[in-house]
């Protein structure tokens, strides 16, 4: 163990009340921020990677039957998923029948109305799933953001903290040497330190994963556009 490290861990021993609890409040909110990180950076691989093998899947099988069982073996990927639930809902259409089917005779204006409103319904469920995966995808990501904007705070009032026992020392032995005024403000230092140490990778992390998880938006926006047009031209005529 250096010489270093040594002097932070005496600095830290030695600090007052407070000021160990702004540092334990930071390592708390530094702990939970790389968690959020790790978990964030893993799911969102994921979504990239899985999705992109089920778009290349959908695209070259042109098969709904095949991309919804490829689809069910992509867990990680909202663009499958929301295909599962526009799929499902398709399926219900078919297995509610076009209307005049039953009686053998065909009904123009029942079937197009039943046409508009199958497509409407496909709309809106894929619609909710994406929305469904939005929520999903920026869950735990506005902590992060609260790290960035909070923790720098949290830092200063350590520092504040301990530049004011540092004036309470000099108060107290009538003397302003540097021996009495360093211990203070090096408290005060260590925890404006570790505040900005815990902001700044949370604020990094923050605008890169909205980046993201704005990517997969526009993506998941553009596959259910072309879903429906398939289904409107090939499927629900």
């Amino acid at each position: 163990m250096g010489a270093n490290q040594m002097d932070y861990i005496h600095i830290i021993s030695n600090a007052s009340l407070m000021v160990k609890f702004v540092l334990l409040l930071l390592l708390f909110f530094s702990v939970m921020s790389w968690s959020i990180i790790i978990i964030k950076m893993r799911y969102i691989r994921k979504a990239f990677k899985e999705s992109d093998i089920f778009i290349d899947y959908f695209w070259k099988s042109r098969d709904l039957a095949g991309a919804y069982t490829k689809a069910k073996q992509l867990g990680g990927s909202p663009v499958a998923r929301i295909f599962r639930i526009g799929y499902a809902e398709l399926r219900k259409l078919n297995t509610s029948g076009k209307p005049g089917e039953e009686s053998g005779v065909p009904d123009e204006t029942s079937s197009l109305r039943h046409e508009f409103s199958g497509s409407g319904n496909v709309k809106r469920a894929l619609r909710r799933a994406i929305n469904t995966e939005m929520t999903r995808l920026g869950q735990m990501v506005p902590f992060l953001a609260t790290t960035g904007n909070t923790t720098p705070f949290i830092g200063l009032f350590g520092t504040v903290w301990g530049i004011m026992n540092s004036f309470h020392g000099i108060g107290q032995r009538g003397s302003a040497s540097l021996a009495v005024v360093a211990p203070g403000i090096s408290e005060a230092l260590v925890a404006t330190a570790a505040g900005l140490a815990v902001a700044i990778p949370a604020v990094i992390a923050f605008n890169h994963f909205m980046q993201k998880i704005r990517v997969i938006e526009t993506e998941l926006h553009s596959f259910s556009a072309d879903f429906l047009n398939i289904l409107d031209r090939d499927i629900l005529r």
